[in-house]
């Protein structure tokens, strides 16, 4: 519905969905570009409290705070670089996002202080956004069913990372501490940017007739093409409300216990060394790896059951972390916490795919960013506050709260539509 107060833009820059030619190995290159490129960002932030007493912050009273300053910054430019993407081309940003990522990963790994290390976390963030430049990318050349995979191969890409990387960082750091390493894995982004380099830019879309169609701005500023009919295809916005809502949450919920859970895993299990720390903060990714395909193929058609279900076993197994003290019962409550993130992953890919239809992806993608890392942020935050305060416990149980908050918010709207549904049934008028 048009508003007064309804920006607009030029509805020849808006864009109609066509087929550009790229196939399943291009999207599989650009998911295997993306796992090269996270690899030090996703696996080295762990081992902030190892980090920063080489930096003169013995006690690590900052890593709470600087794991979310790249997260802070990307949020800020992700919608930015996301419409100019849909502007001046997919490809081009992707590029740029792997070149700053290779750049804030050099200064990082030469950074002889915290304000040093800290302003190379600011380049990461507002340089880097590899994520949602490679969802714009995709979400240029897919639609629908095909899009929503490519999705959730994306995150496994990522889980992909944060199994991979933890685990590699924890077994080098004997010869080569975790700071050092950023410097090392500089070379992977680089890399990355070479690969993409080699594949197609999606081709400019026929614009939609003047006449036929009116070019719009949703709230999130994301460009949409409004006919004079609703287009079957196009999610209502409330929906994209939701998506972002259940986006922050789950970021929120999840990521809340990553900057202290190798302090949790120590303080618990005396002697636990490097490499089986890394192991168990990979668990819930390693299960997403297994099991988001047949997920993706069990909840596709019922995405809203699927976050249900998901932020169900997040709170479970957040709540278990407050109380294991073994390895056995870190193992499980880790896999039950795996189980929660591959039904939000995958879940959350569909519900993405769904509001892409008939939507800039560059914009959509990078909005999407902005409220998945706004939960980082607040989850950093609260991570950094609980643990000051009540210890490393602290966090994973603030994460339960909001995933059972959470739970509620998605499940309760269905009852009355089941109750009114199971009234209708037994009470025909």
């Amino acid at each position: 519905m048009k508003t007064a107060t309804s920006p607009r833009v030029d509805a020849s820059a808006v864009e109609t969905k066509v087929r550009p030619d790229i196939g399943r190995r291009q999207v599989y290159a650009v998911a295997g570009c993306y796992f090269v490129a996270s690899f030090a960002a996703l696996g080295l932030p762990p081992y902030l409290t190892e980090i920063l007493p080489e930096l003169g912050d013995g006690a690590a009273r900052w890593a709470g705070l600087l794991y979310i300053v790249p997260t802070i910054f990307g949020a800020i430019g992700a919608p930015l670089w996301g419409r100019l993407a849909d502007r001046f081309g997919r490809k081009r940003l992707l590029l740029r996002a792997q070149l700053g990522l290779a750049a804030a990963f050099l200064l990082a790994g030469w950074a002889d202080s915290i304000g040093t290390f800290a302003t190379a976390l600011v380049i990461q963030g507002v340089l880097g956004g590899t994520f949602a430049a490679s969802n714009g990318y995709l979400g240029a050349a897919l639609e629908g069913h095909a899009l929503s995979r490519a999705l959730t191969l994306m995150q496994g890409s990522a889980r992909a990372a944060l199994v991979c990387a933890p685990i590699v960082v924890g077994s080098l750091t004997p010869w080569l501490s975790p700071h050092r390493q950023y410097a090392l894995l500089a070379v992977l982004p680089l890399a990355a940017a070479a690969m993409l380099a080699a594949l197609p830019e999606p081709p400019r879309s026929r614009p939609a007739p003047p006449q036929a169609t009116t070019a719009e701005a949703e709230a999130d500023g994301t460009p949409v093409v409004e006919a004079t009919a609703e287009p079957s295809g196009r999610a209502p916005a409330a929906s994209l409300r939701a998506l972002y809502a259940i986006e922050f949450a789950f970021v929120f919920s999840t990521v809340i216990s990553f900057p202290y859970l190798i302090s949790l895993i120590k303080e618990r299990i005396p002697g636990t060394g490097p490499m089986v720390s890394g192991i168990l903060f990979a668990l819930p990714h390693m299960c997403y790896l297994i099991a988001a395909i047949p997920v993706h193929s069990l909840f596709r058609g019922r995405p809203r059951l699927g976050i249900a279900l998901g932020f169900g076993c997040i709170a479970l197994g957040l709540a278990g972390h407050g109380i294991a003290d073994s390895l056995t019962s870190f193992v499980a409550v880790r896999l039950v916490l795996g189980a929660g993130l591959t039904l939000g992953l995958v879940c959350m890919s569909v519900l993405a795919a769904d509001c892409a239809k008939g939507r800039a992806p560059g914009g959509l993608f990078g909005s999407i960013e902005f409220f998945s890392k706004a939960g980082a942020v607040a989850a950093g935050v609260a991570a950094a506050a609980g643990n000051d305060w009540f210890g490393p416990t602290a966090p994973v149980l603030t994460g339960t709260a909001i995933a059972l908050v959470t739970v509620l918010a998605t499940a309760l709207p269905r009852l009355p539509r089941t109750l009114r549904t199971r009234r209708s049934l037994r009470c025909p008028r």
